[in-house]
C-alpha cells in the first residue's frame, strides 16, 4: 500500500518591486534596446529592407512593454534622476 503523498506547500510569490532601483534598472534596459536599435539602423546590414524592418519591429516589440511600465511608474510618483533616463526618454 502506498502512502499518499504530502501536500506541498507552495510559498507566494513575492510583489515586484516598484521603486527607485527599479525604474532605474528599467530605464537601463530601454536604453540598451535604443543602443541595439541604433545599431540596427547604422551599421547592421541586411538582405533586404524587409529583413530590416522585422528586425526592428522584434526589437520594439520587446522595447514596448518596458517603456509602458517605465512611464507609468514615472507618472505613479516613483522617484528618478534625469541622469538615468534613456536617450529616448530625453528627447520627448
Amino acid at each position: 500500500m502506498k502512502k499518499p503523498a504530502p501536500e506541498r506547500i507552495h510559498a507566494a510569490k513575492p510583489a515586484p518591486r516598484h521603486d527607485k532601483y527599479f525604474l532605474r534598472d528599467l530605464h537601463r534596459e530601454i536604453d540598451l534596446f535604443d543602443r541595439k536599435l541604433a545599431y540596427l539602423n547604422n551599421y547592421e546590414e541586411f538582405a533586404s529592407p524587409r529583413d530590416r524592418d522585422e528586425a526592428e519591429k522584434k526589437l520594439l516589440a520587446k522595447r514596448a512593454p518596458l517603456e509602458r511600465t517605465a512611464r507609468e511608474l514615472a507618472a505613479s510618483g516613483v522617484e528618478f534622476a534625469d541622469k538615468d533616463l534613456p536617450r529616448s526618454f530625453r528627447t520627448a
